[in-house]
Order: structure tokens, then sequence, then C-alpha cells
């Protein structure tokens, strides 16, 4: 290289997370879910899986615009002003949107500077861990509420891990969805985190008549 050349910048570092495995376990879970099961509970109090899977759905939108830094009314409003509405071609949207956030998350771009979800401004970096939270945690309750089977890789499982654990001045505090929920010493890790996001491991949807 001659004195008067210009180097190369450097290229952007890859995403040290990425959402597509949690995203395509999601997609996987859809073909198994009949309209009978649409009103079954989940492990989210307020939602029945009609409600869940609109929110998965939302959500899916809202992180792959605060990725691209899009920030328009989908990045704008709380997932909490509301009950979530499942749209009549879900089935055909919540695929699309999946593999859409995923993409999005990929871009080195997506981690850096600020951005917002939610209503909320945070950084990049921050908000692809909570987007990558909230697709394992939903995903798990997908999976628990129509009972089909679950598991997550251990470097998604280790950063949602990170995100919901209390802070050391608040240790019975709670995380983004809720008061942590204690779980047996030498409880895989899945269980951990699912316990730290305010779930039951052993949470099961009570079918009985009338429940």
């Amino acid at each position: 290289m001659n004195s008067d050349s210009t180097p190369a910048s450097a290229p952007a570092p890859a995403p040290a997370l990425d959402l597509e495995p949690a995203a395509r376990r999601i997609a996987g879970l859809l073909g198994a879910i009949d309209d009978g099961r649409l009103g079954g509970p989940t492990p989210c109090p307020d939602y029945a899986v009609r409600e869940l899977l609109a929110h998965l759905s939302g959500l899916a939108a809202a992180f792959r615009d605060a990725a691209r830094k899009d920030l328009g009314a989908s990045t704008a409003v709380s997932p909490d002003s509301a009950l979530p509405v499942l749209d009549d071609d879900w089935r055909e949207v919540l695929p699309r949107r999946l593999e859409e956030v995923a993409a999005a998350w990929r871009s080195a771009d997506a981690w850096t500077g600020m951005t917002r979800a939610g209503g909320v401004e945070l950084p990049g970096e921050v908000a692809g861990a909570v987007a990558l939270n909230e697709l394992v945690v939903h995903g798990w309750d997908l999976a628990r509420s129509t009972g089909q089977p679950y598991g997550a890789g251990e470097a998604e499982l280790r950063s949602c891990e990170a995100l919901l654990a209390p802070a050391d001045d608040d240790p019975d505090g709670g995380s983004l969805f809720g008061a942590p929920v204690p779980v047996p010493d030498g409880a895989p890790l899945l269980d951990r985190v699912i316990g730290l996001s305010g779930r039951r491991p052993d949470w099961q949807p009570d079918l009985r008549p009338g429940s």
C-alpha cells in the first residue's frame, strides 16, 4: 500500500446473538395448532392461545422494525396497552414476521445506536437481547400451552438468564415478565430461565371442563 492509499474500513462485527433458531422453533409449533386450541389457557394469565399468537405476531413486527430503526407505530405502543387481537390470516402472517425479525437482527447495524420497542427508547444491543428473550420465553409458553416439546440453545438461554436475573440490590424484584419463581438447585437451564420469567417450569394447561 502506498502512502496516499486509504485503507478499507473494517467490516462490522457479526451480531453476538442469533434470533433465527428461536424464531424457527416458534414457526415449527404453528402447524399443530388447530382452531380448537385457540381458546386454550397459557402460562400468561391474561392470554388464551389466540392472544399469545397475536402477541407473538405483534412483537415480531415491533422488533423487526426496531432492528431496522424504522420507528413508527409498531414500535411506539406498549404491549400492555390492550389485549392483542389475532388476525384471520395469522397462519400466513406470523411465519413471515418471524422470518423477518430473525433476518433484521442478523444485521450488525441493528445492534448499534439507539432504537425503540414497546414505546421505550433503548440501545440496539439491549433491544436485540430483549427480542431474543421474548421469542424464547413466549415460544416456551406456546409449546407448553399446545402440548408440544420445546428446547433452546445454551447461548440463547444464557442471554435470557442474564437479562432476567434480578438486580443485586433488588433480589426479590420482578423481571420483564414478573417476580421470579424459585426452581430446585440443579434445575436445567431452561427451567431456570422460565422461573426467572415468573413462570412455573412444571406448568401444564388445565383442560378440565369449566376450568
